[in-house]
């Protein structure tokens, strides 16, 4: 009943994107809301949020091809499959931000590899291919030392790719909130937290119930506990600091999450339903067991890790970079109140139906992923 469900929302989802998706590639960039102030909007925000999901997801995988946790056999080849939807997905919506997507190949045959963007795309393909290797391998040898080897690889490609988003921006030395050393050692902790969220709906809503998935969601959902923690921690750190520090853009861009614009997103969707209401369910035992629940928190959780996204890159733009910027010229796209516009929801709509779908079309069709393991 949950999977027709699913189903049926990321139809619905992939219906409602195809507005989107012919808008932005045979019409351009005319029905969006950034510009020549706010540069980067809800795309480059959902990049993040799919590429942490995808990285996360293979640490997940790891502890069963790599680290032999026992539980967990069996459980890796879903985390794997999810970070092949999601990976794509990523970079779906990056490369619908940029100007001219059809000139990407450029950064392969001339390269500036001191630079994050040039890192990423390189790492984003070899991750890619680290995948799709991993997935044949577990198929054939899921315990040989290759597939260890290659696992390993794709671990250090994950928490470095992880680091990297967290780097991109934090070179920003224009935008004071992104500018701080802590945030490439932050994202790798979210990427995690998000995978094992994406693992919560899968293992919670797709796989047979019984002992093995209680003991095994019991132990996500433990996970998840600690990394809300984790979470709540940083959040904490980074905004008493920015406050307390009195540093004027730093302290804007915290007052507009806490109080202004987007503190209705906050408070509301990453705080109470990204973070404690699956506190509140999953410290009961008893819920914690239960694979609807479970999975219904991993989706709260991954709706609070978008929202959270979003509370990175928006406010930071929305500080002018010059005093009185904004009052010297005025027409389409010369603002810094940056709301998303139906065409951008429209695409991230179409992406997030693309990414469901596969990943349950996948689980339905591949013999590999409709098999079940029994561990003892």
């Amino acid at each position: 009943m949950i999977k027709k469900v699913v189903y049926g929302l990321g139809a619905l989802a992939l219906l409602l994107g195809l507005y989107g998706f012919y808008s932005r590639l045979f019409v351009g960039e005319r029905e969006v809301n950034y510009g020549s102030y706010v540069t980067w909007g809800l795309w480059v925000a959902m990049y993040l949020f799919f590429a942490g999901i995808a990285t996360g997801s293979y640490m997940v995988a790891t502890l069963d091809y790599l680290f032999n946790i026992p539980v967990f056999k069996g459980a890796g080849k879903y985390a794997l499959w999810g970070a092949l939807v999601t990976m794509p997905a990523a970079l779906i919506t990056i490369a619908f931000d940029l100007g001219h997507m059809e000139r990407v190949w450029k950064v392969y045959v001339n390269p500036n590899f001191g630079a994050p963007m040039a890192q990423l795309v390189w790492g984003y393909t070899l991750f890619v291919l680290v995948i799709l290797a991993s997935l044949v391998l577990t198929l054939r040898q899921p315990r040989a030392l290759l597939t260890k080897a290659v696992m390993g690889l794709g671990l250090f490609l994950a928490i470095f790719l992880s680091g990297g988003v967290g780097a991109l921006l934090s070179v920003n030395a224009s935008r004071a909130s992104w500018h701080a050393a802590m945030l490439p050692a932050q994202f790798p902790i979210f990427s995690l937290t998000s995978g094992i969220a994406l693992m919560m709906v899968l293992l919670g809503w797709f796989t047979p119930a019984g002992e093995l998935r209680q003991r095994r969601v019991r132990l996500l959902s433990l996970a998840m506990i600690v990394l809300i923690m984790v979470k709540a921690y940083y959040l904490w750190v980074d905004y008493s600091v920015a406050l307390y520090s009195g540093v004027p853009d730093t302290a804007r861009a915290v007052e507009l999450v806490l109080f202004g614009q987007y503190a209705w997103a906050f408070w509301g969707l990453q705080v109470a339903l990204g973070m404690v209401v699956p506190l509140v369910v999953l410290v009961q035992p008893r819920l914690a067991r239960d694979g609807f629940w479970v999975g219904l928190m991993g989706v709260f959780v991954l709706i609070g890790f978008a929202v959270a996204r979003c509370n990175i890159i928006f406010p930071a733009l929305a500080i002018p970079e010059l005093e009185g910027l904004t009052e010297a010229f005025h027409g389409p796209h010369l603002n810094i109140e940056y709301v998303p516009s139906l065409m951008e929801l429209s695409v991230v709509s179409g992406v997030v139906g693309l990414a469901t779908l596969a990943y349950l079309i996948g689980a339905d069709v591949l013999p590999f992923l409709k098999k079940y393991e029994v561990v003892k």
